[in-house]
């Protein structure tokens, strides 16, 4: 067998104990996970960012409020989600003989607020797993190198021959534990920082259309007697 062919992979893997190849599959595994969620992701802020776009865009073409949202009322958009909770918070208030009108205020503001919060929740949703996968596997890594350097001087000590080739094939194999942890964090780094902007972006979007729409009701209800 060539060096180059037990400086592979392959071999360092197969080469490892038991420890060090159960820390290299948790963190391949963890790596596919990750790398699972990212693509997830990138399908889903992509849909909600049209999903928003076409939503805010037909309603600011809406003449009837109360059809609009007929026509809406069972999305499960988050932009729609937050409309239906300002429309059923506003049909709650506005139903009785007498309306408070700071109340009424208070509470759309309210209701809408809650529901933006929900709706981003609902999105981050899976997202804490890039963020501990990121900042856990390095160290995963690193504790398979440890054990592994420690077993090549286990290995130095039974053939009590300190030469090159006695030793660098268990602590390349050591090393391949944290370069694995390596590949498995910084993606998962890149995609939490990437996404949690991406996140931060469409709460400021649901922000501003609740603003829009609270607006648009303060002013029905300026009309009320």
């Amino acid at each position: 067998m060539t060096e180059a062919s037990v400086m592979s992979p392959v071999a360092l893997f197969l080469q490892a104990d038991w420890v060090v190849k159960g820390v290299m599959i948790g963190l391949i595994l963890a790596s596919i996970w990750t790398w699972a969620i990212i693509v997830s992701f990138k399908a889903k802020i992509g849909r909600t960012h049209k999903a928003i776009d076409k939503f805010d865009s037909d309603y600011k073409k809406a003449e009837d409020i109360d059809a609009f949202y007929r026509l809406h009322s069972d999305s499960d958009l988050p932009i729609a989600r937050v409309f239906s909770s300002g429309v059923s918070e506003w049909r709650r208030s506005t139903g009785g003989r007498t309306i408070d009108r700071d109340g009424t205020r208070e509470r759309l503001a309210t209701a809408m607020g809650s529901a933006v919060a929900g709706e981003i929740d609902r999105l981050s949703d899976r997202l804490n797993i890039l963020a501990t996968v990121g900042s856990v596997a390095p160290f995963v890594g690193l504790f398979g190198t440890v054990w592994g350097i420690m077993r090549a001087f286990t290995s130095i000590a039974a053939e009590q021959n300190s030469s090159l080739a006695v030793v660098a094939p268990g602590i390349a194999e050591a090393l391949f534990a944290t370069a694995i942890g390596l590949f498995a964090a910084i993606p998962a780094v890149i995609a939490y920082n990437r996404y949690s902007h991406g996140i931060n972006r469409v709460e400021a979007r649901l922000n501003r259309f609740a603003d829009s729409f609270h607006a648009t009701l303060s002013r029905q209800l300026e009309g009320r007697a």
